[in-house]
């Protein structure tokens, strides 16, 4: 059975890194199907909005998305799309898995945890008082 994944590009070098990526898992064997959906300037031109429902609806029906980097213009009035996503979604938490590599010399070899970030308030939320 093959899985569905909602693609997002991105924009300047995401398209290019996407594509890396997509090569990779792919190369991997596992059975993905892609659902290739538009965010940020591409999505602005093509539809008017830069989070286009069609991307959600199909973000919360895979339920998995794979995004690329996308391009936040500097200046008032235009929103960040991964604020964008995170509101929309209502991705609580931003999960950070750090562990020392097998084979590489490091401090700590032992290390293995995880960084936990909210995504909903403070800074990384994008609110302005």
């Amino acid at each position: 059975m093959a899985h569905t994944i909602t693609l997002i590009p991105g924009d300047g070098i995401g398209p290019e890194v996407s594509s890396a990526v997509v090569r990779i898992i792919e190369s991997s064997g596992a059975k993905v199907e892609w659902e290739t959906k538009y965010a940020g300037a591409q999505a602005l031109e093509k539809f008017g909005s830069t989070l286009p429902d069609d991307l959600l609806d199909s973000i919360r029906r895979n339920r998995v998305a794979l995004k690329g980097p996308i391009t936040t213009p500097v200046g008032k009035g235009f929103t960040s799309v991964n604020v964008g996503l995170r509101k929309a979604l209502d991705l609580y938490a931003n999960l950070r898995p750090v562990r020392a590599l097998p084979n590489v010399p490091a401090r700590y070899p032992e290390l293995d945890l995880v960084v936990v970030r909210e995504n909903t308030e403070d800074l990384y939320s994008g609110l302005e008082h």
